[in-house]
């Protein structure tokens, strides 16, 4: 790479983030508001939707009855036992409004819905997240237009299920068709070099910012690369014709990427006893660390789709037509999936994430082979890298989430 090792990337290069189809909230306007999206919506858990008899029969399916909070229907997804105090939410969910809308609520208990674009949410999203996982499995959200699912289970059933439509997540089953003739080896082997390029342009400082001159450039670069783009050429062309060479629509997932490479090596970076841990661990620990990661802190924490038919979850029954808004970060930190779901634990025997799907793709690939590589190279450039004194990751953001930046020391 030709660049001056100390030059920080230019914010004008950076690639254009409306590009990314993760990022941007597509209409998320319900196809039938009269049924699915009343003006200004009461919620409470348990009841009819509006316009029903109150004390209506609950619906059966997902989280109906016989079936414990947190089960999937058919999506074979392990679910644990329901956590203590969850509260059961048969039934559609209401939205009644004057007088039945005075019905019994739980004593001491919500009567409407957090949201979770509520003020603060870019923050700490988390409490929101636990409020809706345990009294609001299923609600509307007139700020996001949706119905909101919070559950692991549902959110892992939805991303799958056919009767939800207009999502893409790579490495999903037709994701996985799409891709023919992907060299894995290639693929390793641009990563592994591009990685250690930008860790040794970085290795002198007394100082660098791991976000802008390393996360920001590795998912790029390696895109970049694979297709022999030029290195001055890349941020110009990464999102176009480059991109869209190796993984057509998985292309666009290059931010997706970057901001979960931040996530995952502010993560490992935080806890000194796991560096020490990765530091020369096998391709397998890295993995599952990655894995921990995606689970803890997904980079995309709100994936939108769309309802082709009545759905039965948790709590009720989502309408046909209905967009719906999947919490893929409030499931991953769901206590009836994961033990002690807020901590980041590499060596739970309980992993699993929603990021990505299980099948093959370059995207999945090469995210994997991200966060491989730049441990290694970050380490091997740098082996007394350490955050920096004071400094903790922050996480930001409402649709995607993850540390603006990792002030680190090079040389300890």
């Amino acid at each position: 790479m030709s660049d001056a090792s100390n030059r920080r990337p230019d914010r004008s290069e950076r690639p254009e983030e409306s590009g990314d189809p993760w990022k941007r909230l597509p209409s998320m306007a319900p196809a039938a508001p009269s049924a699915a999206a009343p003006t200004k919506p009461l919620r409470r858990p348990g009841g009819p939707p509006a316009g029903s008899p109150v004390g209506a029969p609950a619906a059966s399916g997902a989280g109906g009855p016989g079936r414990a909070p947190g089960a999937a229907s058919g999506s074979g997804v392990p679910a644990r036992a329901p956590g203590a105090g969850r509260p059961a939410a048969p039934g559609r969910v209401p939205t009644p409004v004057g007088p039945a809308a005075a019905g019994p609520f739980p004593p001491g208990g919500r009567t409407v819905a957090p949201s979770p674009l509520d003020p603060g949410a870019s923050l700490d999203p988390h409490g929101i997240h636990r409020t809706l996982r345990e009294e609001f499995p299923l609600t509307y959200d007139p700020l996001l237009r949706a119905w909101v699912l919070s559950r692991y289970a549902d959110v892992a059933a939805a991303l799958t299920d056919e009767r939800f439509t207009h999502g893409h997540r790579p490495g999903d089953p037709p994701c996985a068709r799409a891709h023919v003739d992907v060299d894995v080896e290639a693929l390793r082997a641009v990563t592994e070099r591009t990685a250690y390029v930008l860790a040794r342009r970085i290795a002198e400082r007394s100082q660098a910012d791991l976000v802008a001159d390393f996360c920001h450039w590795l998912p790029a670069g390696t895109v970049a690369a694979a297709v022999g783009v030029p290195y001055r050429d890349m941020m110009r062309l990464v999102r176009g014709r480059a991109a869209g060479a190796l993984a057509g629509e998985c292309g666009g997932q290059i931010a997706v990427r970057e901001k979960a490479l931040a996530s995952f090596l502010g993560n490992v970076l935080a806890d000194p006893d796991l560096v020490v841990a990765l530091r020369d661990a096998p391709a397998g620990l890295v993995a599952r660390a990655w894995t921990e990661s995606l689970r803890r802190d997904p980079p995309v924490q709100i994936a939108v789709r769309r309802t082709g038919a009545e759905v039965p979850v948790s709590g009720g029954v989502v309408p046909a037509g209905a967009s719906v808004a999947l919490l893929v970060g409030s499931a991953g930190r769901d206590p009836d999936r994961f033990r002690e779901p807020d901590r980041f634990d590499p060596f739970r025997d309980d992993p699993g994430q929603l990021t990505y799907g299980a099948g093959f793709c370059p995207a999945v690939l090469l995210a994997g082979f991200e966060a491989e590589y730049a441990l290694r190279a970050l380490f091997t450039a740098m082996p007394r890298l350490r955050l920096a004194d004071g400094f903790r990751p922050v996480f930001t953001g409402l649709i995607t989430r993850a540390p603006r930046s990792l002030i680190v020391r090079p040389g300890g």
